[in-house]
């Protein structure tokens, strides 16, 4: 017996509501908040699969839309929004009891505040790869500067830089923060034959790390691989980027919030380190994915960074590709049926 399957259109044109039952099964009803057209698809296609019945919206959560979750006590959100403290009680009013955030992170909500309303909050793994090799490129690329030299050439100047590059045999790269993702950093970096030095703020003291103050003394690179906590917020701040080997990069494709960006300008202002490769950064929320073009973007911090020349800035997109979609999409879906069978088991 097929899955039955319906479809709706908003108002916009866009898909608002995919159901699906399975043969034997009471579906588990989930809203998915936020989804770009690749994630409707998937969802589409997965969700019968594991009997779900879906309401997919391009709509961001938000106290306007929480009318989409009445009758769902799941739903699932993009990492791009910043949900609010009065959205969370909205969405509970409806009766949502788990969020499942399609992120590593749920940095863009309050966890505790959303426990105390009687909402549970769950992230996703997807591949390490995406992140790990878009890393690899931002390190080539900066020790190359790549991107000036595309610049370049898009402006029909074909002269060889100034300035030679780097090659990572000879440098000391240090990786803080050895989960998933940084683990496939250091994986991928050992084909290099780089020194590689380490640190995770969690650590136990029997795991073979060096101290971050050493690290960042030592490091030709450092890349930031940690989640994003109260503890870790502004980890490479001003005190320890001084401490940083003169001449250092920094690349960052974790969260923006590890990096003091104001103190990061000064030392590429000064000369004390030698460049940055960024794919996040402090204050992105309403930049990063919105086309600016023949607009003003008003950042103080991103139109200093992206004037200069040893600076290359991309637009959160680490993970942008299709096998981590597909994990995505296809773990948030798993966290919703396994929070329904632990509440009714």
């Amino acid at each position: 017996m097929n899955a039955r399957k319906e479809s709706n259109v908003g108002a916009s044109g866009h898909p608002v509501r995919e159901l699906a039952r399975a043969p034997s099964e009471v579906p588990v009803g989930v809203t998915a908040y936020g989804c770009s057209s690749d994630e409707t698809a998937l969802l589409r296609d997965l969700a019968p699969r594991h009997g779900i019945l879906a309401v997919v919206t391009h709509e961001a959560v938000s106290e306007a839309t929480t009318h989409l979750a009445a009758g769902n006590r799941h739903v699932s959100i993009d990492h791009k929004t910043h949900v609010s403290n009065t959205t969370l009680s909205a969405l509970r009013n409806v009766g949502v009891e788990y969020i499942s955030t399609r992120s590593i992170g749920s940095n863009h909500l309050d966890v505790d505040y959303a426990a105390s309303v009687g909402i549970t909050v769950g992230t996703v793994a997807y591949s390490p790869d995406s992140v790990a090799d878009y890393t690899l490129m931002l390190m080539l690329m900066v020790l190359r500067r790549a991107a000036a030299g595309v610049r370049r050439v898009d402006a029909h100047d074909y002269r060889l830089s100034e300035t030679r590059g780097r090659e990572l045999r000879d440098l000391t790269v240090g990786v803080i923060g050895t989960g998933r993702i940084g683990t496939a950093v250091i994986d991928r970096l050992s084909g290099f034959g780089c020194r590689i030095l380490t640190h995770d703020v969690s650590a136990t003291a029997s795991v073979d790390h060096v101290a971050l103050d050493a690290l960042l003394g030592s490091s030709d690179i450092v890349t930031l691989h940690t989640p994003l906590t109260p503890e870790t917020h502004h980890l490479l701040n001003r005190h320890r980027i001084a401490r940083m080997k003169h001449g250092a990069i920094v690349v960052n494709t974790a969260r923006g919030a590890l990096l003091d960006t104001d103190a990061l300008i000064r030392a590429l202002e000064w000369g004390h380190l030698g460049g940055a490769a960024l794919d996040v950064l402090e204050g992105e929320e309403g930049v990063f994915y919105t086309d600016r073009r023949g607009q003003r973007v008003e950042h103080r911090s991103l139109e200093k960074l992206q004037g200069m020349p040893n600076v290359l800035i991309t637009p959160h997109t680490a993970f942008h590709t299709d096998h981590a979609l597909r994990d995505v999409i296809e773990n948030t879906l798993r966290n919703c049926v396994n929070y329904e069978k632990a509440r009714t088991s």
